[in-house]
């Protein structure tokens, strides 16, 4: 077999190293029998001779290594100086005889289309696709040389070249095949996905057509027709006005035409032609086992496939069993409403699908209602919607979390073909009254006669109680024991305080929302709950953020422990404390502070996250932070004015109200409304900083456990163990030690890295489609990013873009621009003078924090944190749910 060219009917999907990703699909369809017009690839054994026979390609290899993406006057400098040598070096003699050869046999009259194919392009989890040029209608030996050396050469435009260094590719491992195939001459041609690649719909079939060559409709410059069939119809049909058209020229190359008047507006392909190009689509799909990519062409009454690659932009769908005659089931992010939409580890995520009260056979087992996909959570709500009032009510309560999540159920459990397929739940409304009930009752209770104070120690001591038992529970046992009881620990924390703990807050929650209709109707007064929300006694996350501001003031007073902190030496950084003056006494506070919060980080839901107490450095940059932007004592005086400025407005409140007729009685309701609202909202994040405490000791125990299998030879590293489930431990204690198990987390590891750079959508359904929710705003300024307003306020000054709270770089002044939020940014929360957030809503964590400490706040403004910049001047109406750039920093809009 020739190792410089090779005919497609050699090329399977296993020739990918010689002949690239679209190399071995157009070998691998035509070997299956599909309509593929022939030809043959030069290999990467062909481009590696012709590199390696010139000697100035490791002087430029050398400095391409130096280069980093966002350098692009360099790389389209350097780039432009390698193509230009490379189409002007000879091909070896050998590989320009075997291309010859084969395209004789092939076909000395013919035309071809010439295309490049890259080792690393068109595979399931990297798309190279268009980053390297295409030839078409190449005649004659000497164009279709030239055609491959252009090729060759294309592998070092700007765009490749910067890709490749993003995304961390070897510039000398990427090799490039040559693709010769046939030319049709089409009539239509265009793209087809076998799933939505807009929606995300794994049962639609997309299909754009246009006449002419399909080339200029990937490059988008000729409009396309749209179909979509769906369960073997066409669902949808979009005719566009197709004035132009790209058509081969006779003696070789393209030209665009204009089209006649009377065919632009003509439907590109019949009814009979989609439903056979969608059954080839499906075929092929079917042949791969995955959803593709397909660029095709219709010429004398035969459709033709051009190519096919894996749809890469589609996000993983999980496997949702779904009865006959049932509806597509609606899922919804847990990411979105716990605050932290980044990829977990599988342990993380068996730990959580554990903790799911609901769908589970029994305390120990995951969730079966909770399914994993890229690497996120997401919750199967659709049996809640057999009950008709949940699909008033459940949108409402999820409006407190996210309000695009939200306004997307609403939409969704409205729809007539979903309520039709929704499978019949006997016994679900008992379950649920079963459940809420007793919830009810006692948020009920402590709404309307409990002593606030009193229940709000109740709390405190109830869950410290807790804490100690769970402690307790994980104490002394190894094996087998420790890992069914991190499961059966696991299992109970929500069963246990959803009813022995939820209903304060929710009683707080209630309350508030009385305050605020109340104060609206008897005063006219919108505001009075702004001020009511600062400075909440007993809030933990609170108190962590005044502890970080302790141990700063403490690090302030000796220059040395300043020094210590500001230079973030974590792994010197105590036993360097230990010579320092004042050393000692900070390092009191600081272990006082890990044994209340060590267990905390961000992202903490994730189990299997670095604990601060594991990775001290990581607490460094929020102590330097606040030392840098906070004067001493500072933190704990603007708390204190926060509290006292409620007490006023409470006191405010209710003096008005008492001079309004039958004031006696509304004073007193109002009254007992605020220290509700007060001491019960105050303990919001006791349930919370319970069960990440709880899942502190789970950690520490599986990670002992870990220490005693590396021991054994089962795993190679104790992290290992985070990268199974809590049911593949417990088989691995029990001695059953799976094949393969090493291959499995490595692959499990490629998973990991490659679901970090998913974005998850906050709803989708079981057939994949993605329900975006929509958010409609009249009283925002054209421009503006809307989101919704979570704490009432207008701010204007410089954006600060934070995508991990231990690399902030936050100024006094600032305002702050996540993807999220939990406890563990809290200590950002006294430099930033203002909050947007790509997700989250009114009850969640960072709106919370942001009311309490009063400065406004915006969430749930989509890819916020690229769509503003480092440095952008930005007006952020926290009243009104919008932000507006005033004045772009034009060198962050560079990079």
């Amino acid at each position: 077999m020739d190792g410089y060219v090779l005919g497609f009917q050699q090329i399977d999907k296993s020739s990918l190293p010689l002949v690239g990703g679209k190399g071995a699909n157009l070998g691998e369809m035509t070997r299956a029998g599909f309509a593929v017009p022939p030809g043959f690839c030069v290999t990467t054994e062909a481009y590696k001779a012709f590199i390696e026979q010139n000697d100035r390609m490791e002087d430029y290899f050398e400095r391409l290594e130096k280069v980093k993406a966002d350098q692009l006057e360099e790389i389209t400098a350097l780039g432009n100086d390698i193509r230009d040598y490379l189409v002007t070096v000879a091909i070896p003699d050998e590989i320009k005889a075997s291309v010859l050869e084969h395209w004789r046999q092939s076909g000395a009259n013919r035309a071809y289309a010439v295309r490049s194919s890259a080792t690393a392009e068109d595979l399931p989890s990297a798309s190279f696709a268009g980053q390297q040029d295409t030839y078409l209608n190449v005649q004659g030996k000497e164009q279709l040389l030239q055609a491959v050396r252009k090729c060759w050469a294309s592998l070092f435009t700007a765009r490749a070249i910067s890709y490749r260094a993003k995304n961390g590719f070897d510039h000398r491992s990427v090799l490039l095949s040559v693709v010769v195939q046939q030319m049709i001459f089409p009539e239509v041609s265009g793209i087809m996905f076998t799933a939505d690649p807009i929606s995300g719909h794994r049962g639609t079939i997309s299909i754009d057509a246009s006449f002419g060559l399909g080339e200029a409709l990937v490059s988008g410059i000729v409009s396309a027709d749209l179909y979509q069939v769906r369960s073997g119809e066409i669902s949808s049909k979009k005719i566009a006005k197709k004035k132009v058209a790209v058509f081969s020229l006779p003696e070789g190359g393209t030209e665009t035409r204009d089209l006649p008047i009377e065919k632009q507006e003509k439907q590109a392909l019949s009814d009979k032609e989609i439903y056979e190009l969608a059954s080839l689509g499906e075929q092929i799909k079917n042949h791969y086992g995955s959803d593709q990519d397909i660029e095709w062409c219709y010429a004398e009454g035969k459709l033709y496939i051009v190519q096919s690659r894996p749809i890469t932009s589609l996000y993983p769908l999980p496997h949702v069993p779904v009865g006959p005659g049932e509806s597509p089931h609606i899922l919804v992010s847990f990411g979105h409403q716990q605050m932290m939409t980044d990829a977990m580890k599988p342990m993380g995520m068996s730990v959580l699908r554990t903790m799911v009260p609901f769908g589970k056979p029994s305390l120990r087992a995951e969730s079966q209602l909770a399914y994993t996909a890229g690497g996120r959570i997401f919750l199967d709500i659709t049996k809640l919607f057999n009950l008709k009032p949940a699909r008033q009510l459940f949108p409402k309560l999820l409006s407190g979390i996210d309000e695009l999540m939200a306004s997307g159920v609403a939409e969704y459990v409205q729809r007539e073909s979903f309520v039709r397929g929704l499978a019949r739940e006997p016994g679900l409304k008992l379950h649920i009254l079963k459940f809420a009930g007793p919830v009810a009752g006692r948020a009920a209770r402590n709404l309307l006669f409990a002593s606030p104070p009193q229940a709000a120690q109740e709390v405190k001591e109830w869950t410290e109680a807790y804490v100690l038992q769970g402690e307790a529970q994980m104490a002394g046992v190894t094996g087998e024991e420790r890992v069914l009881r991190a499961q059966e620990l696991a299992g109970s924390i929500l069963r246990t305080l959803f009813p022995r703990v939820m209903p304060f807050p929710l009683s707080g929650i209630i309350s508030s929302r009385l305050i605020k209709t109340l104060a609206e109707r008897w005063l006219g007064d919108t505001e009075a709950i702004n001020v009511l929300n600062k400075s909440l006694p007993g809030n933990v996350t609170s108190e962590l953020g005044l502890m970080i501001g302790d141990l700063a003031d403490t690090a302030r007073r000796y220059p040395e422990v300043a020094e210590i902190i500001r230079q973030g030496d974590a792994d010197h950084f105590q036993s360097r404390l230990q010579k320092a003056e004042g050393g000692e006494e900070f390092m009191r506070q600081w272990d006082r502070f890990m044994q209340l919060y060590g267990m905390r980080c961000p992202g903490e839901i994730d189990l299997t996250r670095r604990r601060w107490r594991d990775d001290p450095g990581a607490l460094l940059p929020a102590v330097e932070n606040h030392m840098r932007t906070m004067q001493p004592g500072e933190h704990r005086e603007r708390f204190a004015q926060g509290a006292e400025e409620a007490e006023a407005a409470a006191r405010e409140l209710v003096s008005r109200v008492r001079a309004l007729p039958f004031g006696w009685f509304k004073a007193k309701l109002l009254s007992r409304l605020i220290q509700v609202f007060r001491h019960m909202m105050g303990v919001r994040e006791h349930p919370k900083y319970v069960m990440i405490r709880l899942f502190g000791f789970i950690r520490q125990a599986l990670l002992e456990e870990a220490r005693s299998l590396v021991a054994q030879g089962m795993l190679q590293m104790e992290e290992d163990i985070f990268y199974l489930t809590l049911d593949e431990m417990l088989q691995l204690t029990r001695g059953g030690a799976a094949a393969h198990l090493q291959e499995q987390i490595e692959e499990r590891k490629r998973d990991y890295a490659r679901f970090q750079a998913l974005t998850p959508p906050r709803l989708m359904t079981s057939e994949g489609e993605i329900i975006t929710g929509s958010r409609q705003r009249k009283d925002a300024p054209e421009g503006a990013l809307l989101g919704t307003p979570v704490s009432a306020g207008v701010v204007e000054g410089i954006a600060r873009v934070v995508m991990r709270p231990d690399e902030a770089k936050l100024n006094k002044g600032e305002i702050m621009i996540a993807p999220f939020t939990d406890p563990g940014w809290t200590p950002l929360f006294h430099s930033a003078i203002g909050l947007v957030m790509e997700v989250g809503g009114l009850m969640t964590h960072g709106a919370v924090v942001a009311r309490e400490y009063g400065i406004p706040a915006v969430v749930g403004i989509e890819g916020a944190t690229s769509r503003i910049k480092d440095g952008d001047t930005i007006r952020l109406d926290g009243s009104r749910g919008y932000v507006l750039i005033l004045e772009p920093n034009e060198d962050s809009r560079k990079e």
